[in-house]
């Protein structure tokens, strides 16, 4: 298209052109008449004769204004022909600076109305400001303008546009481009080319009424003459282009806001669920965290058992479920912030609360009270076996204390000194003297249980209180004997002068008699204790410590008949054994019949020991078959986790390769749930029998818990991150090999393989990519301070591989932005800075229009017709540069 237009060559005016036709004349009048005031009625001026109306040149300045848009000079408003040819001139001027040619064309010929030059002039401006812009294929104004005609109506097989003139004279060419772009407003059908008339005024009536395009031919003229008026024809034709243009833009415009707010409703729909998922899951952990850090009791043994196996149902049952809750919600909160960030669209910052870190601070502080609370358990049932343990063996040896120092108080306060002879004296006193090196005995006997007692007592036995009533009742009888022992002493010391006389014999039975009855005593009492051991080490121990007894048990037999052989001496000399023995309470047949019980309760003891020894090496075969597993489980979980861990090192040929890999290792981590159901399941039997120890492997089943549910959670987080990794790809139109030197160069400067970079590393990273930074350290300083604070916005000093790959495509590639949304709304309102409801809901989906209208503000600028809606904040609002 050439830079300039002549008119004479574009117009026909001067030389033999301008001998128009009469009838040409008239037509071009009225369409050029019609044509002009299209664009005067935007600023409220009509015309009705070109000739005239425009020789004072105001009325053509304000043309010139409306059609193109620019401030004209000022017309001058005086009225002498000085002024009209002044401003005239002014026109010719613009009209001259937009390359056009007026050849032959003066002021003063558009003063005095001479209307073969104004048409000449008019036509010039409908040539460069209607016509010009049109450009088909590098073609002319008229070439383009009749490209398009031909391309518009080409389906339509009784029409055939080749020219301006006749191919327009039925009118049917005018009817193809108003049912092409609006067929609801013609019935092509029913159209003939026989019926011009009915043609013609079809397509003008239409294109006023719902087109808003002025009638700029006659019927009549169309029909009576027989080539019509070129002119007229591309003048009212461009006014069809211009008409279908703006409607095409304004459909663009609606399926670009309808696309931006499509984005915007899905990303609140995502936002909606993440904050439910997330009030959801710390509901859930601020339900239990009370309920772990609950530390009331009752006390008993029981009790704590109890309690520890509702802490085990709720580890097996009830966490990890919410453990796969956390890690969909990580997830669903990653696709969230890249959608926004490849949608163009702010960081989405949850409430209050609801962050991720957040969760993680509040998961943390859940492992944390777990923990606690376990070792509190394990604690106090440890420590109530102990107190258990404790309370039996002094309820066993207060029995045998009571037992033997029932009947002594009354022993004491029989009265047989007074008519006693000095034998019988001599005999109570040596009888007394026995009995005092059996009370001595039994001092240490009632010590230990008050050691024992005041032991239960500080561990806070929960039946503390019967404990110390029957320790008050030893303490008291003894302190009874202790008092009546010695006033017996006191009265047979007395009494001594008197009674001089001593059984030797039956003195040296007493003497042996009480210690030996005492050891007897003793062993029964070793014999019978009670005992609790959780190994096979301490199970043999106490084997050994029977088997020594059992070596020491000749020394014994050696002393029990030495015993009876006094008996036996006793009985030659003459006494008899069924009479008392005045030194010892001690009969031959009480020491016969205890020494009996001796030897009947070693066998027991001894079956004892061995069953005890039995159930502790069963306990330990748990151990050992829970070991075995946990050795394989353990490494087996090792290797899994570093596996992964290299998979995110490894070069692979595509993301979609790595994915590959990614669900490859999520298949197999699914598949090992057996095994670690077996595990489970061995680790429930060693729980069950109340094995807490295990020297055979260095892991336990918490641990190995654990390990695998952080194993299946860091496959997900990866596919997670591969699956965003492509969204990013896909969406920004990146290549395969873009991709993976991008990655390339991320594993590089990453040298601790944590996925991250630091300050230094990103701009080692750029650097390598050809990124410039600017000259000099200050400048370098301050492009990578900038660029930071794109890639790491909460300023915690490290890049993740998602900040930095959405970075570097940002730089190469275009996105929407609140200025192509903004211009977008422009175009639906006509250029106008507000938009009124009934221009969205024309221009846009229902559902669509009424999310505008109900988010956009009222406009507050002059001018404006009530209901009218600011469609600039919310086009900003959109991109979080004002709040929707």
């Amino acid at each position: 298209m050439a830079d300039e237009t002549d008119v004479a060559s574009a117009g026909g005016v001067g030389g033999g052109a301008m001998l128009m036709d009469l009838a040409w004349e008239r037509q071009q009048k009225k369409t050029f008449t019609a044509w002009i005031n299209s664009h005067l009625r935007k600023v409220g001026v009509q015309i009705t004769e070109i000739e005239k109306d425009f020789n004072d040149g105001k009325s053509l300045l304000a043309l010139l204004e409306v059609i193109s848009g620019d401030k004209l000079e000022r017309p001058e408003k005086g009225k002498m022909r000085v002024h009209k040819v002044s401003n005239v001139n002014k026109a010719l001027r613009y009209i001259a600076s937009k390359g056009v040619r007026l050849a032959n064309i003066g002021a003063e010929e558009i003063v005095d109305g001479n209307l073969k030059m104004t048409l000449g002039m008019i036509w010039t401006i409908i040539l460069r400001f209607a016509i010009q812009d049109i450009s088909v294929e590098e073609m002319t104004a008229k070439e383009g303008l009749l490209l398009w005609c031909q391309r518009k109506t080409q389906p339509y097989k009784n029409v055939n546009v080749q020219n301006f003139h006749m191919s327009f004279k039925d009118g049917l060419a005018f009817c193809g481009l108003i049912h092409r772009h609006r067929p609801d407003l013609i019935d092509m059908d029913s159209l003939r080319k026989d019926n011009p008339e009915h043609n013609l005024r079809t397509a003008f009536e239409v294109a006023e009424r719902d087109l808003d395009i002025p009638q700029m031919l006659d019927v009549e003229d169309m029909l009576n003459q027989v080539k019509p008026d070129e002119r007229a024809v591309m003048t009212y034709v461009s006014a069809y282009y211009h008409a279908f243009s703006s409607s095409q833009q304004a459909e663009n415009a609606a399926k670009r806001i309808g696309k931006v707010l499509d984005i915007n409703k899905e990303n609140e729909r995502l936002m909606e669920e993440y904050e439910s998922l997330a009030s959801d899951l710390l509901t859930w952990i601020q339900q239990v965290v009370p309920w772990l850090e609950d530390r009331a009791q009752d006390n008993t043994l029981q009790g704590a058992r109890d309690r520890l196996g509702e802490f085990r149902s709720y580890r097996t049952e009830q966490k990890p479920p919410k453990a796969e809750e956390k890690g969909r919600l990580e997830a669903h909160f990653n696709t969230l912030q890249t959608k926004l960030r490849i949608s163009n669209r702010p960081a989405y910052m949850p409430s209050e609360g609801r962050m991720i870190h957040d969760i993680v601070v509040a998961w943390k502080g859940l492992d944390s009270a777990e923990k606690l609370y376990e070792e509190f358990l394990m604690a106090e049932i440890n420590r109530l076996e102990r107190l258990e343990h404790l309370a039996a063996k002094f309820n066993h040896k207060a029995a045998i204390h009571t037992t033997w120092a029932d009947g002594k108080l009354d022993t004491l306060a029989i009265d047989d000194i007074a008519g006693a002879n000095l034998a019988g004296v001599l005999a109570l006193k040596k009888q007394h003297e026995a009995f005092e090196t059996d009370l001595a005995a039994h001092e240490d006997r009632v010590e230990q249980l008050a050691q024992i007692a005041k032991e239960l007592e500080s561990l806070g036995y929960y039946d503390a209180a019967a404990v110390g009533t029957r320790m008050e009742n030893v303490n008291e009888t003894w302190e009874a004997l202790r008092n009546s022992s010695d006033e017996r002493m006191k009265a047979l010391a007395e009494a001594e002068a008197l009674q001089m006389q001593l059984d030797e014999l039956r003195l040296d039975f007493a003497k042996k008699a009480a210690p030996f009855n005492n050891w007897m005593d003793g062993a029964k009492e070793e014999l019978q204790d009670v005992f609790s051991v959780h190994s096979v080490q301490e199970s043999q121990d106490l084997i050994d410590a029977f088997a020594a007894f059992k070596a020491n048990i000749a020394v014994a037999s050696s002393e029990y008949d030495g015993l009876m052989a006094i008996a036996s001496e006793i009985e030659t000399l003459g006494g008899s054994n069924n009479q008392p023995n005045p030194y010892t309470s001690l009969t031959t047949e009480e020491i016969v019949t205890k020494w009996q019980e001796v030897l009947d309760l070693m066998p027991e003891r001894e079956e004892s020991l061995s069953n005890e020894l039995i159930k502790q090496q069963e306990h330990d075969k748990l151990r050992q078959q829970f070991a075995e597993k946990a050795n394989t489980v353990g490494p087996w979980l090792e290797e899994q986790t570093e596996t992964l861990a290299n998979l995110g090192l490894q070069n692979f040929k595509s993301l979609e390769e790595h994915l590959e890999a990614l669900h490859g290792e999520e298949t197999k981590a699914a598949g090992y749930a057996p095994n670690m159901e077996e595990l489970e399941a061995a680790n429930q039997l060693v729980h069950e029998a109340f094995v807490f120890d295990n020297p055979h492997t260095q892991y336990n089943m918490d641990t190995l818990r654990v390990s695998y549910q952080q194993l299946k959670t860091a496959i997900s987080r990866n596919i997670n991150a591969v699956e965003n990794q492509i969204l990013t790809r896909d969406s920004m139109g990146l290549t395969e090999e873009q991709l993976q030197e991008l990655r390339q160069s991320f594993n590089h400067f990453d040298k601790d393989h944590s996925g991250e970079l630091d300050r230094n590393e990103f701009k080692a990273c750029l650097l390598s990519l050809g990124t410039s930074l600017g000259h000099g350290d200050q400048d370098q300083e301050a492009a990578l301070t900038e660029m930071m604070q794109k890639v790491d916005p909460n300023e915690t000093g490290r890049v993740t591989f998602d900040a930095y790959l959405d970075f570097m495509t940002r730089q190469a590639t275009d996105e929407d932005s609140a200025e192509q949304v903004l211009q977008s709304f422009k175009i639906l309102a006509g250029d106008k800075p507000y938009v009124t409801e009934d221009q969205l809901r024309a221009d846009l989906p229902p559902d669509q229009a009424e999310y505008c209208i109900q988010r956009m503000s009222p406009y507050s600028g002059e001018g404006a017709p009530e209901g009218a809606l600011d469609y600039q904040s919310f086009a900003s609002a959109l991109y979080g540069q004002s709040d929707l």
